[in-house]
């Protein structure tokens, strides 16, 4: 099932590769670099999945979650990309709401079925009539 992905990430070529796959298997993609176009794009419009690197240039990807909550735009489902393999890391997240931690780089197959699953679960719980923003 198709959902409204945002990719929260500052590297061009992890964008430029993850919205070619997530776009090729009919999802709508977009994309923020800091935490500022971040919270905007998820202002603007809701998003089902949230895919955030913590390490962004302006500040720390949980921000964003953090402030979407605030304003009621809170995605159901947030996944946090990381190169730190900590525990106090995932701890960090987890307590944060995000549904899983992925270590980068995630496996393609890996991450194209758990957006497809999490998606199914989004457009269940979307509002009647909010599939049509696709």
């Amino acid at each position: 099932m198709p959902c409204r992905v945002l990719v929260v990430e500052d590297s061009v070529l992890v964008t430029d590769a993850l919205t070619i796959l997530l776009e090729s298997a009919g999802h709508e993609v977009r994309v923020a670099a800091t935490v500022a176009e971040a919270l905007a794009a998820g202002r603007a419009a809701p998003v089902d999945v949230l895919l955030l690197d913590l390490s962004l240039p302006d500040g720390d990807g949980l921000e964003v979650l953090h402030g979407l909550r605030a304003c009621g735009a809170e995605p159901p489902v947030t996944v946090a990309l990381t190169g730190r393999d900590e525990p106090a890391t995932v701890a960090r997240c987890e307590a944060a709401g995000c549904r899983a931690v992925r270590l980068k780089p995630v496996p393609t197959r890996e991450l194209m079925a758990s957006v497809e699953a999490w998606g199914r679960e989004a457009a269940a719980a979307r509002p009647p009539g909010s599939e049509a923003a696709l």
